[in-house]
């Protein structure tokens, strides 16, 4: 992915994004579970403290695993898409069993139930440290919503609606590298009576870590902040702050 340098006033993003406490260590955003090796370069890194960059792994290994398991319908290793989830699973013998446990199949379809509180952890914290790094937002106040879903069950419109970058109401801070990704689209609109008015729109382009692994969109629309990702481009997610 491309490289920008934040150029935005250093004192809105210190200490640890998820806690405000000291940033000693440094955060990949998304974290390596949810990518293959080799690793993409210029990965998103932000400031953390020890307690919570290593506070989440265990929530994110289980969503990455859960992702894999879902797509392959089974927690069996041996069938996973993904080598490094298979090595997870493999090592981690209580893991595979509590995904497995939340298998079911009715009609001839398998379902998992997901353990909402554990995704939602996940995904509230990859969120922050996309506002963070593209928008230099410090969103550590609870989201206004958080949700999740296939991307299969979306139809037709619901999907449009997620993959489409919005007209972008705010531009963020000056600097950020939200901003410096704003692309400004003019359009021209006729009318029923054939007038004629040209439109002047910003939008904000997904940003893709790495393809068909993970991708995330990030952008400021007046009084909210909302964070999209797609995690194994199965799982369709969207954060919003109000701010």
């Amino acid at each position: 992915m491309d490289q920008l340098n934040d150029y935005a006033d250093d004192r809105l993003i210190n200490g640890c994004i998820y806690c405000g406490g000291r940033d000693d260590t440094r955060e990949h955003v998304p974290s390596k579970v949810f990518l293959d090796a080799p690793f993409p370069e210029n990965l998103p890194v932000v400031g953390a403290c020890g307690d919570c960059n290593n506070g989440f792994s265990a929530d994110e290994e289980y969503l990455a695993c859960l992702v894999e398991a879902v797509v392959a319908g089974t927690a069996d290793p041996e069938r996973m898409r993904r080598p490094s989830v298979a090595n997870i699973l493999r090592r981690s013998p209580a893991l595979r069993s509590r995904i497995e446990a939340a298998r079911t199949c009715i009609d001839g379809q398998t379902r998992f139930t997901p353990e909402a509180d554990r995704v939602k952890n996940v995904l509230v914290k990859l969120a922050r440290g996309h506002a963070a790094f593209e928008l230099s937002q410090p969103c550590k106040h609870a989201p206004a919503s958080a949700h999740w879903v296939p991307l299969a069950l979306l139809d037709e419109n619901q999907l449009e609606q997620f993959e489409s970058c919005e007209d972008v109401v705010g531009y963020g801070e000056i600097g950020s590298r939200g901003m410096q990704r704003l692309l400004i689209v003019q359009m021209t609109v006729r009318s029923a009576s054939g007038e004629e008015q040209t439109l002047n729109m910003s939008l904000h382009g997904w940003v893709d870590v790495q393809a068909g692994r993970y991708r995330y969109h990030a952008a400021e629309y007046g009084d909210e902040i909302r964070v999209k990702m797609v995690i194994g481009e199965y799982l369709a997610c969207e954060v919003v702050w109000e701010v």
